[in-house]
């Protein structure tokens, strides 16, 4: 499939890729706070011998928020690998089909997940489960990465909902 083919099958606009930008750039302003809060632990125990404390579960939390926030995006834009060894020489309907399958797959596995989080959240929530250094309150980015898995799901259904439909 070459790129004007898969650009045609991106969805053009709507509420639902609107709010994957908004996401993924939220994801983005993570990464950011993470890289140059780990440049600067580092940098500050090379002059000081002392370093940020908790640098490690800052990172942790922001980086699972962070791949969480980007899901939504690659979905929706198509990103995933996608290996068409055998369906290369079927017709573009077809394919179309085969995918749609796959992205509801998709959307059922990340229903899943977003479910198995949110029942995570709900229990360090409840238990008040803390970071060990900074006491951080986890359940609150477990539910947050919750939300993310259930926005990914949409996004994958209105995929293959949008596949089914094209008259390809």
């Amino acid at each position: 499939m070459d790129q004007a083919e898969v650009q045609a099958r991106l969805p053009a606009s709507g509420p639902l890729v609107a709010w994957t930008a908004a996401l993924a750039m939220v994801g983005s302003l993570l990464v950011i706070a993470v890289a140059l809060i780990v440049v600067t632990s580092v940098v500050r125990r090379w002059l000081t011998d002392d370093v940020i404390f908790g640098t490690v579960e800052i990172v942790e939390i922001a980086t699972a928020l962070a791949v969480f926030s980007f899901l939504p995006l690659c979905q929706a834009r198509r990103g995933n690998v996608v290996v068409d060894t055998f369906t290369a020489r079927l017709k573009p309907r077809a394919v179309d089909r085969i995918d749609a399958f796959w992205d509801l797959v998709y959307a059922g596995v990340a229903a899943l997940i977003a479910w198995q989080l949110l029942q995570g959240a709900r229990d360090t929530i409840v238990s008040q489960t803390t970071s060990m250094m900074l006491g951080l309150p986890v359940g609150y980015a477990i539910a947050a990465c919750a939300v993310m898995a259930a926005v990914l799901a949409a996004v994958a259904v209105a995929i293959a909902l949008r596949l089914l439909r094209s008259g390809r």
